[in-house]
Order: structure tokens, then sequence, then C-alpha cells
């Protein structure tokens, strides 16, 4: 039996890809993988463009809660975007 091809998928919208970061944000046990993905959504809070998609997805709350974390990286990744958004 021969097996069809794999679709691709097709590009994640803007709104996609932010939920998909914070998805993995909220999964990962990784201190490195949180890292990495709170910066990446520091990054596109420099974007007027993702404001509304960031607020939808509750991404400043999630930013706030960092502040108080133990790990320095993530705390000075939280305080940067909040910083941004002003």
């Amino acid at each position: 039996m021969s097996q069809r091809p794999q679709q691709p998928r097709p590009p994640l919208g803007r709104l996609e890809y932010l939920q998909a970061l914070v998805t993995e944000f909220q999964v990962t046990d990784s201190s490195e993988a949180k890292e990495q993905v709170l910066a990446n959504l520091a990054n596109f809070a420099y974007d007027p463009k993702n404001y509304e998609y960031l607020r939808q997805l509750q991404v400043l709350d999630l930013f706030l809660d960092m502040l108080t974390e133990d790990n320095e990286t993530l705390v000075e990744f939280a305080i940067a975007a909040v910083l941004k958004k002003k």
C-alpha cells in the first residue's frame, strides 16, 4: 500500500504563531526553552501591530507573573517587555 504524501501545513498567522509560543512557554519544563520563548515574546512586544494579539493572549499578565521568578533571565526579559509597551 502506498501512502499519500503529506500536504504541507499552511503557514501560521501572527495570532496563531503567538499562541503557539505562549503554549510552548506554558508546557515546557526546560528553563532554557522558557527563556528563549519569553525572549521571543518580548521581541514581538516591540511591534505595535502585535499589541492587540498579545493583549488577547494575556501575554502582559505572563510578563508580570515572571517578575517574581527566581530565574533572573526571565525577570530581565519580562521587565524589558513591560517597559517596551509604554
